[in-house]
């Protein structure tokens, strides 16, 4: 399957030009984009400005940059609001963020990289701080998709500010709150904000609950039976049931709110409990000090949201198996990972590795993915970390039936190259929020629990 197919040598050229077009257009746009920003932020300096010279309510001052932004907005045929939120981070780019709006100017990243940088990295106040930030956080952004910078910087941040996560946590929990906004087409969306483990583990339930429904339904059809309702939970009717995914888990998530209990479980005879006995997964990652209670510097839940020390070691404590990680203290490259009760330790070693698919710019979490060798094993490659990545069903797939290849390097990094002979690094994650301080050893003792 892996030969390269026949194709025309005229196409791959033409190809190649529309890549390379498409990649000189890009930093076209990214110069444009930094263009704006710099006029955007001039703007603002004139609206702050006028309301400096002479004293002012606060009405009055809001009052001259809602003007100014209604005058942009205007002349753009665009939104005075959304107009004045652009303002105000545009000379948050420009003023604050001078390492990340060069590279923005220069075609190094692109918007979408710049304001995932200024906007995660906002709450840091001190400048030198902000500037080792920036300094990190744009290597990362040179080589790597927005949503990959999104999630490094949320993790960068979480090491470089003085506060600890438990201070912001408890702040930042009584504003929790649940909000409806209207939508179009007698449709509207249901909003939430809580703590980030428990945001995350209701989706991931849903998402466990929808697949085995559609699971259950795909054997149904497969075997000529009637598979549940057709439209969404609750209906009763005998019709194939033809929902994707995420209506799947919104009518989950009606049934549950709404009733209390699921309308209509098609899982019963094929899953012990049913939908019912399905649980939440996350996986999280607490320094080692965090655990014993040494101290409160934040964990991760599922590579990408911090939170606080207390609901990790909650989660801990509850937990019927966990891992210790240990990790480089200079690079936080993943070392090493024990167990204190047998388990595959290959799949958790390469899980807390990975995090994510590997193949570049996808962030489908370890868990849902499938552990690929690199070097395939029909053709003698080995079963050893050095040859395993993680692999979501949609890339595993174009590794195996496509002429893309992978080759692992020692340290872990995939080199990918495409049917055009482009080669592209994805480097495994790194812990950098929880590096080591030199008080711990490098082996220390498990939590006390």
């Amino acid at each position: 399957m892996k030969d390269r197919p026949l194709f025309d040598d005229h196409e791959d050229a033409v190809l190649n030009g529309a890549i390379a077009g498409l990649v000189e257009v890009e930093t076209a746009i990214a110069a444009l984009e930094a263009e704006r920003a710099r006029h955007l932020a001039t703007a603002m300096r004139v609206a702050l400005n006028r309301t400096r010279h002479r004293p002012r309510s606060v009405q009055e001052r809001e009052m001259a940059l809602r003007s100014i932004a209604a005058e942009i907005a205007v002349a753009l045929r665009g939104n005075d609001r959304t107009m004045q939120r652009r303002l105000h981070g545009a000379l948050s780019l420009v003023d604050d963020f001078p390492r990340t709006f060069t590279a923005l100017n220069d075609g190094v990243i692109s918007a979408a990289h710049a304001e995932a940088i200024r906007e995660v990295g906002v709450v840091l106040t001190d400048p030198e701080v902000r500037a080792a930030y920036e300094s990190r956080v744009g290597e990362r952004a040179a080589i790597d998709t927005a949503a990959r910078t999104r999630a490094y910087a949320r993790a960068l941040v979480e090491e470089l500010r003085p506060e600890t996560i438990d201070e912001r946590f408890a702040a930042a929990e009584q504003h929790r709150r649940v909000w409806i906004d209207d939508d179009v087409d007698g449709m509207a969306r249901l909003g939430v904000i809580d703590g980030a483990a428990k945001i995350r583990a209701m989706y991931d339930r849903l998402t466990r609950q929808a697949r085995a429904v559609r699971e259950v339904a795909r054997d149904a059809a497969s075997s000529g039976a009637v598979a549940g309702a057709g439209t969404g939970t609750g209906t009763g009717t005998a019709v194939r049931d033809v929902r994707t995914l995420d209506q799947t888990r919104a009518d989950l998530l009606c049934d549950l709110v709404l009733a209390g209990q699921l309308a209509v479980d098609d899982t019963g005879e094929a899953l012990p409990g049913g939908l019912g006995a399905i649980r939440a997964h996350v996986a999280v990652t607490v320094p080692v000090a965090t655990a014993a209670g040494r101290d409160d510097r934040g964990a991760i839940v599922d590579g990408q949201s911090p939170i606080d020390a207390d609901t990790a070691r909650q989660l801990m404590a509850g937990a019927g198996d966990w891992d210790r990680v240990l990790t480089h203290p200079v690079t936080a490259t993943v070392l090493e990972v024990d167990r204190y009760r047998p388990t595959p330790t290959m799949r958790r070693r390469l899980a807390a590795r990975d995090v994510h698919c590997r193949f570049p710019g996808c962030r489908q979490p370890a868990r849902r993915c499938q552990v690929d060798h690199t070097h395939d094993h029909a053709k003698g490659g080995r079963t050893a970390l050095s040859n395993l990545a993680h692999l979501c069903t949609r890339h595993h797939t174009l590794k195996t039936e496509t002429t893309w290849t992978a080759e692992q390097r020692p340290d872990g990094s995939l080199v990918w190259t495409s049917p055009l002979r482009r080669r592209t690094v994805d480097r495994p994650e790194t812990t950098v929020a929880f590096t080591p301080g030199p008080e711990l050893t490098p082996r220390p003792e498990p939590p006390p629990f």
